[in-house]
């Protein structure tokens, strides 16, 4: 399997490609990373250095493997933060040159904006972009709550405003919604929910809710669940294969004291998942 990333990099810490790439890697991924920033670190400490690449320069990557003749090759297209439009119509454009090169390639979309606790932390005009543009040509999203309930116009809370939500996510593009970080009101204390649709079916999965949060940790399970989907073709083993590496990745990180991902620490987590957790079939 071949993907194409194209996110942020890092070089301290765990974000966008430099949480994705390592993890996919090591489950036999090859993965192809096209960078949208190359920055020291990531934003949340309030400051960092390093450029924004152009899109015009980010479209020049993608076309330079274009010429290379690679794109047939490439089976998913996948992207996460994007940080302002000018990005958002570059990988539209990539995903339509991998679709035209090889018509079974997937693009899974992680449209990230925000969430429940604090709002929307990207540019204002970006979740209406990937509303309105990039979902629909997308054919996995892997929102949050928060984000499923802005691209929907809903408030998904039970499980089954949620399904609803989902597919009215479907309904725009996209034919597998997975909602990470599901909290219902009715769930048992101290757990966290990820629930995945597709059109065989609706499966959740539920975990103790760890009490930390580790920046990158979304980025790692769109690009694992993609993984495994596209491999296996069951949303169902696709959720507890990624549900089981995460949290076991998010544990390690916890256990360590440590701010950042212990990405390379926990990778026999990504190889060799516990399995610890089993999905329920929900519809």
């Amino acid at each position: 399997m071949k993907i194409l990333s194209i996110q942020s990099a890092v070089a301290y810490g765990h974000v966008g490609n430099s949480a994705a790439v390592f993890p996919l890697q090591r489950i036999g991924v090859e993965v192809l990373p096209v960078y949208t920033v190359n920055f020291s670190n990531h934003t949340g400490y309030g400051a960092w250095r390093g450029p924004l690449i152009s899109p015009e320069d980010v479209h020049d990557v993608i076309v330079g493997i274009e010429e290379r003749g690679v794109l047939s090759e490439i089976d998913v297209v996948l992207s996460g933060y994007q940080g302002g439009v000018g990005i958002g119509d570059v990988i539209v454009d990539a995903v339509q040159r991998v679709k035209a090169a090889n018509p079974s390639a997937v693009y899974a979309c992680d449209p990230v904006m925000g969430n429940a606790k604090s709002g929307c932390f990207v540019a204002p005009e970006i979740p209406d972009l990937l509303r309105d543009r990039v979902v629909p040509v997308a054919d996995i999203i892997t929102p949050n709550q928060f984000e499923l309930g802005f691209l929907t116009g809903t408030e998904p809370g039970s499980i089954e405003s949620t399904l609803a939500s989902a597919d009215l996510a479907r309904a725009m593009g996209p034919s597998t919604v997975l909602v990470t970080s599901v909290e219902r009101p009715d769930r048992a204390p101290d757990t966290i929910e990820m629930l995945v649709v597709d059109d065989a079916g609706a499966w959740i999965v539920q975990t103790p809710l760890l009490p930390f949060k580790a920046n990158g940790s979304g980025d790692v399970t769109a690009a694992l669940f993609t993984a495994h989907y596209r491999s296996t073709g069951s949303a169902a083993t696709a959720l507890e294969r990624t549900v089981s590496s995460v949290f076991d990745l998010i544990e390690t990180t916890h256990r360590s004291g440590r701010r950042e991902l212990q990405l390379v620490e926990a990778q026999e987590f990504y190889a060799h998942p516990r399995l610890q957790f089993t999905a329920e079939q929900v519809r």
